[in-house]
Parts: C-alpha cells; structure tokens; sequence
C-alpha cells in the first residue's frame, strides 16, 4: 500500500487484525448451516467481536476521537471534529450464507469530512484504500472508475430495498426505469464492496436508498480518489446517519442522476 498516513496506517493495522477473526469465523458458517441452532447468534457474535477488535485498536491510538460503529453507536460523541466511521461486516447476509463478498470498511472524518478510508474483503485479500489527495489504491496498484461514457453500455450495481423498507414499490420502480436503459443491473449484497467495485472500474455506476452512514463512508473518499463522483439525495435530515447515494465514473453520473431523480417514476 503506497498511503503511509498515521490514520490510514492504524486503519489497516485494525483491519489486519479483525480480519483474523473474521476469516476463522467465515470457516464455521458451512457446518453452522446445517445446526439446529443455525447461524444467526454466532454471525452476531462475530460483527461485535470484530467491531471491539477494531474500536480497541483504533482507541489506543487515539482515545479521544469519536467513533461511530454499527453495532455500538457513538462513542465519545461530544467529539465530532475527529471520528472513526466503523462498519465490522458490510455484507452481513452474505457471510451469514457462506458467500465470501462482504468486508469491512472504516473511514476517518475530520471537520465532517471523510479524509481517507479502508475497504477490506479479508475472503479475496482486496484492500482498497484511499487518502484525500493521494490516490486510490487496491492492494498496491493505483485504481480509476472506468472510462464508460454511454448509459447503455453501462454496467450498474444496486442494494435494493431492505426487508423493513416502507418504500419498497419506489425502490423497485426506480429499478426497473434504470434496467430498461442500461447495459444490465446486479446486486452483491455490500454496499461498501459495490462502491469500491465502481472505484476500481468493475461497475460503471451505483445507487442505493436507505444506507447507512457507516456503510459509505469509506467509500466515499475512494471513489473520489478514483476519479469518480458521489452524490447524496433527498435525504432526511432528521435522520443524519442515513443517506441515499449515487456513485458512479464521470462520464456517465449526470444522466445516472437524471434517472434516478425523476420525481414521478411510475
């Protein structure tokens, strides 16, 4: 890795050594699918363990920063000027199925900006990486969105409403005007991972309502540091943690948006 900040230093410090873990309890989830008891509590387990493996390494360094964590919320929340944005396991349902595309993603934000991050699927070993103004990096090759400049040729990558969405019909409305103008449209299952993806070139473009803060923010500042461009949309303010997002190369994203934002899609 060629980024040698101390923040992103100690992120992939944290990284390497939750990733332990994790890669051992990835290991465990064929024989728990076959278990009465069935995998549920112990991939539970394994997002708190991984997240405290996280939280204790990034703490030691610097007790006083602010943490925001999927699992735990906020810690030392008075400080919002420097935080670390933790999600252990973006992708979740993909580890719970033995599917090896989730990772974990930490950014760090200061002064409410997002100045480098960490993508890591510890299954493949992929690393992406990126600091404000040094470039964005998967393992130790420099990455860039793609060069794609029609939406029909586009390769889109989407989440897909959340069992608990109350807006499942809009979701699935904006799905099929998107299908019906680009090349095709899958869904991984990490948000986190599907950003990254559109950084290194492997989709051209991305959108997602009703994410979490934790599961973009690492993302933010690679796409960017990949030559891409992220977008946030109607979004709740009452709700500063949740956030719909457009991410995609340059050369498509403004017909993207268009796509996405026109107000009555039926």
């Amino acid at each position: 890795m060629r980024l040698n900040s101390p923040q992103i230093n100690l992120i992939n410090r944290a990284c390497m050594k939750a990733s332990k873990f994790l890669i051992r309890d990835f290991g465990e989830i064929e024989n728990l699918q076959v278990s009465t008891k069935g995998p549920g509590d112990f991939v539970s387990s394994a997002d708190k363990r991984t997240e405290k493996i996280i939280i204790d390494e990034l703490y030691k360094a610097h007790p006083d920063y602010g943490i925001i964590t999927e699992e735990t919320g906020y810690i030392n929340k008075s400080n919002d000027k420097n935080r670390w944005i933790i999600d252990p396991i973006d992708g979740t349902m993909n580890f719970l199925n033995g599917i090896p595309q989730f990772a974990i993603s930490i950014g760090y934000e200061e002064e409410g900006e997002i100045k480098c991050g960490v993508i890591f699927n510890p299954i493949t070993n992929e690393m992406f990486c990126a600091e404000k103004g040094n470039g964005a990096y998967l393992n130790n090759s420099r990455i860039r969105v793609s060069k794609k400049n029609k939406i029909t040729d586009a390769l889109i990558v989407t989440g897909g409403p959340k069992q608990a969405s109350k807006i499942k019909d809009k979701i699935f409305s904006e799905y099929i005007e998107i299908s019906k103008r680009v090349s095709n449209v899958r869904k991984f299952g990490s948000a986190a991972l599907d950003i990254a993806y559109v950084a290194c070139g492997r989709f051209d473009g991305y959108w997602q309502r009703e994410l979490n803060y934790w599961d973009i923010a690492a993302g933010m500042v690679i796409i960017k540091e990949a030559g891409g461009f992220i977008d946030f949309f109607e979004n709740d303010a009452d709700l500063p943690l949740k956030r719909n997002v457009i991410a995609s190369n340059s050369s498509i994203h403004e017909e993207l948006k268009g796509l996405i934002l026109k107000k009555d899609i039926e």
